[in-house]
């Protein structure tokens, strides 16, 4: 799966579970020429951390921590 599908599937996983994420760097392929060398980040509130996390590892989709 392409990195930005993988960003909008976690994103609407979270958003299935009421937890709401920011998709950070979105527009860095731009400047980058879209080679991938910034990776893409998902924010999430303090307090949804741990169910974000565990959402994420149920659907194999990797933290990049």
């Amino acid at each position: 799966m392409q990195f930005n599908g993988v960003i909008a599937f976690a994103q609407a996983l979270l958003q299935g579970e009421g937890i709401t994420a920011f998709a950070m760097d979105v527009h860095m392929s731009i400047l980058e020429g879209g080679i991938g060398a910034f990776p893409r980040r998902l924010l999430v509130h303090e307090r949804d951390h741990f169910l974000a996390s565990k959402i994420m590892l149920d659907n194999k989709i990797p933290l990049g921590q």
